[in-house]
């Protein structure tokens, strides 16, 4: 029979704490009591009637629920917690980031309705417009430097669509998730959210929607490095030799901020259809909510005598083993991670071609083109781009609806690359932060399962770290590859493609970086005989036996021939690194105290 306790601990607070042993225990049950135990989920499947627990104090999803006794099987992983802070800050982030795109396309409507196409609206930003005489010159007036106002500004903007894009991937990615755990195709609690589909192409998350996903992330940022311009309002009196100085002010321009802000409110659209296609088991992050969920809804089935079988030995046969002294890293664990770091080291590649290519054509200049005589050389050499950077300068004449189809096609192309190089490397990141959560089991503090949603953004440095580097690396991409607009009195006359040596080379290097930095993190290997899972769902089922809000890992029992460890709700020994463990089996379970 199942060994099962219901304990209720109360001061101000209650909590409710089930401990499961999830082995041979409970696959040994008559066929009688398992029949009972699907029969609360089939039932009763709103989300409502299960079981919640609050772990936190002061941490309120929900009110904590002490629940009578039930049949034993009935009892089996309802541990769970459903997590409704995170669906009310992911909620709370999609009307944001609705708000936003409907104020950019009010905005883009407006100016092209009382500008045309061509139009732009200045800002009240008045800026010193800075121009050398041997550079591009239109009947009087020229391709500006891009003042330090713009520059912060499209900064500024790339942070908020990098926000509002976050906020609508973290909806799409949870009902993706729950999507594919009900096709029982959910192996990780982490997966390349636009390069996974669910079944059917009329899925909201199947391929054809996660396709228009991540062209709709491309044209996103492609779309706000075009949106900043600056609006000259006097033209130039040049003479020789002289740095000309002219009055303008900062401008958007009405097309790019339109088509920003469709292609994030479809992006809402999007996640909001997934996220109403399917019953979303847990809003939670934590890998541990969505192993219970998944056995609680019968999707997941905790194998027998794994309890030190990590998650490399899926293959192998799973009998009894001794503690290892290291476990796999990341790249030999997950089978995603190898492909992600191999394209961001293909990325790196690419962009050194590009700089390579334009130092090439440097030398060798064809017509409709300019560049510039100077030299690329460590006194040229800067991170933001001046006349006398080393660049070469294509011309687009004349602005029109095709023109600016052909500006989004050339920026997209090129960005595209480094938008879904980001995306990817989203990965490793949370695969690893899984790995550090299931790893604090065997810490003084415990692991926490329930945790505020956006503390693992600001407080893991790993995911502060990428938070940062994706718009800072979407500016620098705008820096190196500039769109240089001819603007008079509120109008586009001209575009002029800039493709700045020094600053490519600069995108390449902090890309190189990059690379190394999660080359690195995948290649490290974590030493202590626990078993690493990296978020792999079936392995956490394996591993975990006993669950509460806060968990320790480690030895629980002694046996012949063979150990057994697991988790506990309070500080367990360290494993024997001289025993065999293999788990209990129903004859020699014995319920902690």
């Amino acid at each position: 029979m199942l060994d099962n306790k219901i304990i209720g601990y109360g001061h101000k607070r209650k909590i409710f704490n089930v401990r499961v042993y999830n082995t041979l225990a409970f696959l040994s049950q008559p066929p009688i009591m398992m029949a009972a135990s699907s029969r609360p989920t089939e039932e009763n499947p709103h989300p409502s009637s299960l079981l919640a627990y609050n772990a936190l104090p002061g941490h309120q999803d929900f009110d904590p629920t002490i629940a009578d006794a039930k049949p034993i099987a009935d009892t089996v992983t309802e541990f769970y917690d459903r997590s409704l802070t995170s669906r009310k800050y992911a909620l709370v982030g999609m009307a944001c980031t609705s708000i936003f795109s409907c104020l950019c396309i009010i905005t883009g409507i407006v100016t092209v309705a009382s500008h045309g196409i061509m139009g732009v609206a200045p800002l009240s930003i008045p800026v010193t417009v800075v121009l050398k005489p041997d550079g591009p010159i239109l009947n009087n007036f020229g391709f500006p430097q891009s003042p330090l106002q713009a520059e912060l500004l499209t900064l500024m903007l790339d942070l908020i669509v990098t926000l509002c894009t976050e906020s609508t991937g973290f909806v799409h990615g949870i009902a993706l998730r729950s999507a594919l755990a009900s096709e029982s195709r959910l192996r990780f609690n982490t997966n390349l959210r636009l390069l996974t589909a669910a079944r059917g192409w009329h899925n909201p998350n199947g391929a054809l929607l996660n396709g228009i996903s991540a062209v709709l992330l491309i044209i996103s940022y492609s779309s706000s490095s075009l949106i900043v311009c600056v609006d000259q309002r006097v033209p130039y009196e040049f003479t020789d030799g002289s740095i000309i100085q002219g009055s303008g002010s900062v401008a958007i321009a009405g097309i790019p901020l339109l088509i920003l802000g469709v292609a994030l409110l479809l992006q809402v659209i999007i996640a909001l259809s997934a996220m109403r296609a399917v019953k979303i088991l847990t809003w939670s992050s934590s890998p541990f909510d969505l192993t219970a969920a998944l056995v609680h809804h019968t999707h997941l089935t905790p194998a027998t005598f794994r309890c030190m079988r990590r998650v490399s030995d899926l293959d192998t046969y799973g009998g009894p083993a001794k503690p290892p002294e290291t476990q796999p890293s990341p790249w030999h664990a997950h089978p995603s991670i190898r492909k992600v770091v191999i394209f961001l080291w293909v990325i790196v590649a690419a962009y050194a071609g590009w700089a390579a290519l334009v130092m090439y054509i440097w030398n060798h200049p064809s017509v409709n083109m300019l560049i510039m005589v100077i030299p690329l050389t460590l006194q040229t050499w800067s991170f933001f781009p001046t006349w006398d950077s080393n660049f070469i300068m294509y011309f687009m004449l004349g602005v029109n609806l095709k023109r600016w189809i052909l500006l989004f096609l050339d920026i997209s192309v090129v960005q595209g690359s480094l938008t879904l190089g980001l995306h990817c490397s989203e990965l490793i990141i949370n695969v690893i932060r899984d790995e550090r959560q299931w790893r604090s089991a065997t810490t003084r503090q415990g692991l926490r399962v329930a945790t505020n949603p956006l503390k693992p953004i600001f407080t893991h440095p790993l995911c502060l770290i990428l938070f940062i580097v994706k718009p800072f690396l979407h500016w620098m991409f705008g820096l190196s590859f500039n769109i240089d607009s001819l603007v008079i009195d509120e109008t586009l006359e001209d575009f002029a493609i800039s493709m700045y040596t020094a600053q490519i080379w600069n995108l390449c290097i902090a890309l190189f970086i990059l690379a190394c930095f999660f080359t690195l993190i995948s290649l490290l290997r974590p030493h202590g005989p626990q078993p690493a899972a990296y978020g792999h769902l079936q392995t956490l089922a394996n591993l975990v036996d006993e669950w509460s809000p806060v968990m320790w890992w480690g030895h629980k029992e002694d046996g012949i021939p063979y150990c057994h460890a697991g988790t506990s709700d309070h500080p367990l020994p360290d494993v024997k690194m001289d025993c065999v463990y293999a788990g209990s089996g129903p004859g020699s379970l014995v319920p902690l105290s």
